[in-house]
């Protein structure tokens, strides 16, 4: 899941177990198949479609996974039932919780999500409560560990590639476009080699909250982690400044 810090959680990326892998390519596969269901198999002419396989490549997805995962959904478009819904609410302490699902049961959906809330003394609000704290940005990470470039060097690289900011973290680089260029940054990334751990659009907040109360820490971080075991849970993006 994205969104749960400042910036993507690469870090926990490679110590992710086998279930945890599991459910991501199992989310993946969905997304894939709703994409392919709205605009085609053709990522040329499939916009959404490009950037899931974007998003499943910077997951280790393998590319005849990916690619068998398009052709299924092609030959079997009927059979896709999925649907997306997004939840907006509230954690401890005033942090903005946005929750994507992708499901074949809203009703489960809804209560799943809801319960997740509650038992971390959170509250699910209506649409739009806290999106407007959120601006849509496509995000790429460059984990240092994985490439060796001089920041001031790679930002230049990234500005010319179309990137509208650049960030230069302690163990990434953050790089950052808005939703219309992502595709044309990600593939000049690729084209280029440049590994990259986490590739998607996203949610980032304006400004992050910080809590100061240990009950408060605890309790967000309970809905996080309920969130990430639901099944139907996809990404989940919140304003916590969790380095507090």
């Amino acid at each position: 899941m994205s969104g749960h810090s400042k910036f993507a959680n690469i870090k926990h990326k490679k110590e992710k177990n086998d279930a945890a892998r599991g459910k991501i390519f199992t989310m993946l596969g969905r997304e894939i198949a709703v994409a392919v269901k709205e605009g085609g198999p053709d990522p040329n002419n499939n916009g959404k479609l490009r950037d899931v396989i974007a998003k499943a490549k910077a997951s280790n997805m393998p590319n005849d996974t990916i690619e068998r995962g398009i052709k299924k959904a092609a030959g079997d478009v009927n059979s896709v039932n999925y649907v997306t819904v997004t939840y907006e609410g509230y954690g401890p302490g005033g942090t903005a919780i946005i929750v994507n699902a992708l499901t074949d049961n809203k009703n489960r959906t809804a209560a799943n999500v809801r319960n997740c809330f509650s038992k971390g003394q959170g509250s699910i609000g209506a649409q739009g409560c806290v999106s407007y704290m959120f601006d849509e940005k496509g995000q790429i990470i460059v984990a240092k560990e994985d490439y060796d470039a001089d920041p001031d060097d790679f930002m230049m690289d990234a500005l010319d590639m179309g990137a509208e900011d650049f960030s230069d973290e302690e163990d990434s680089f953050v790089i950052t476009t808005t939703p219309s260029d992502f595709e044309t940054v990600r593939a000049a990334f690729e084209e280029k080699k440049i590994p990259m751990a986490d590739a998607r659009v996203t949610m980032i907040p304006q400004n992050y909250v910080t809590l100061s109360d240990e009950a408060d820490k605890t309790n967000i971080r309970r809905i996080l982690d309920f969130l990430d075991e639901d099944d139907d849970v996809s990404d989940v993006y919140t304003n916590w400044d969790e380095g507090d």
